[in-house]
């Protein structure tokens, strides 16, 4: 099996890490495939790209429509966050790519939208060739303990008012 990389924390980046390795793949003409969780927002530049960056960038998101913060998760969630992992499986074992990126599995775990047990599961499936990325706050021990590379995006400085500028945080 191929390294896994875990991105967490409660900084900003931790999506942008992943990306960076997603770029340096397809820079070598290698196949990235990013499932993202939770996420529906068409409107970020990861996923504007897409048709650019392709046949060597694949990019999914399973996330429903609209801002609804952690505390109000449903039934439509976990069902989003199981077909995700779901689909993570199937395109892998189809396609087998280079890199594939699952970006706010932490936080769908964290969420109770997902178990470990399916997901260390899924994990244990990850051909030799396939490097995998986990990205999301509270990322569970249990990953950081099979992750090969564990990185922690720690706030030292922010702004009192977010900025949002595209290109930037979307």
């Amino acid at each position: 099996m191929g390294h896994i990389y875990l991105y967490t924390g409660l900084g900003g980046g931790k999506t942008t890490n992943a990306l960076g390795l997603a770029l340096r793949t397809v820079g070598h003409r290698r196949h990235v495939v990013i499932v993202q969780f939770m996420k529906w927002w068409k409107n970020t530049g990861e996923y504007k790209i897409r048709k650019t960056l392709a046949p060597y960038y694949e990019i999914y998101q399973f996330g429903r429509k609209g801002w609804h913060g952690l505390k109000n998760l449903n039934e439509e969630d976990r069902k989003l966050a199981k077909n995700a992992l779901k689909f993570a499986r199937q395109i892998m074992i189809a396609k087998k790519p280079h890199l594939l990126v699952l970006d706010e599995i932490n936080l769908a775990l964290y969420c109770k939208l997902l178990s470990i047990d399916d997901v260390l599961a899924f994990l244990d499936l990850v051909p030799r060739r396939t490097q995998v990325v986990l990205t999301g706050r509270y990322a569970p021990k249990e990953l950081i303990n099979r992750a090969d590379f564990v990185n922690e995006v720690v706030p030292v400085k922010f702004p009192e008012k977010t900025p949002t500028t595209k290109g930037i945080q979307y």
